[in-house]
């Protein structure tokens, strides 16, 4: 005679199986879909029931991920290396200097470039070293192509969302309105134009710059004493061109 129990535990087991799988998928969906609008995505899951409904079956996993891949570039191996090893090096940097989850990278984006969605904790978020963890993550990216490539490239700058351009804001707010600069720290200067603050002022252009080019050897001397990890995250994410969280805290 069957025993109950066992009978329940079994079909428990079984949902609990397919549970993961399912989130498994999702995460893997999600992973892919950074950077995508909700326009995007609604257009996505158009496209994708239009071809299952025409194929005269239930909508797939692998229908939302063609239809998500449908229109990324096709990039060349040693751009799509560059990518992953540049963000490898925030992704590291992040993860060593603790600075909070990583919930996925992509760099298979529709802009043709790399994407990391990262978190970041609250603990210390006001003060001197936690902002300069986070100039050290910013440049990481740079850094990264310097060690393992031997050169670096103009992706992490070029725009105002760039790696450069958010690094170089971040360290004027330290020097002119956070308090923490090295002349007259007491004074709050509100710099709503850093390009024209920095060229009028080239003294003060030269601390940032110091402070740019400290986060750049810091990140440097990360990577260097977790190489191993940066090849292993660069490598799996040439391989899949997008990892979710769990992916990325196997590797490290």
């Amino acid at each position: 005679m069957t025993d109950p129990q066992n009978s329940n535990a079994s079909e428990w087991s079984a949902a609990a199986q397919h549970a993961n799988s399912a989130y498994a998928i999702l995460r893997r969906l999600a992973t892919r879909a950074m950077g995508l609008t909700g326009a995007d995505i609604e257009r996505i899951v158009r496209e994708a029931r239009l071809k299952a409904r025409r194929d005269k079956r239930a909508i797939r996993y692998e229908d939302l991920e063609a239809a998500i891949l449908r229109d990324r570039p096709q990039l060349p191996q040693d751009l799509r290396w560059r990518f992953a090893v540049h963000e490898a090096g925030h992704a590291l940097v992040h993860h060593v200097l603790k600075l909070g989850s990583i919930h996925g990278i992509n760099i298979d984006t529709a802009n043709g470039g790399g994407y990391s969605e990262l978190g970041f904790s609250a603990s210390g978020s006001d003060t001197l070293s936690y902002r300069e963890k986070i100039l050290a993550m910013m440049m990481a990216g740079r850094a990264a192509e310097q060690i393992v490539i031997g050169n670096v490239s103009a992706g992490s700058a070029g725009s105002d969302d760039s790696d450069l351009a958010r690094a170089t804001i971040l360290a004027l707010a330290i020097e002119r309105s956070l308090g923490f600069g090295a002349v007259h720290p007491l004074l709050y200067r509100n710099d709503k134009d850093p390009t024209t603050v920095l060229d009028a002022n080239p003294e003060l252009a030269a601390r940032i710059h110091v402070r740019l080019e400290k986060a750049v050897e810091r990140a440097g001397a990360i990577i260097g004493k977790h190489r191993s990890k940066l090849n292993d995250l660069a490598k799996a994410l040439f391989e899949e061109r997008a990892l979710d969280g769990r992916a990325v805290r196997d590797i490290f």
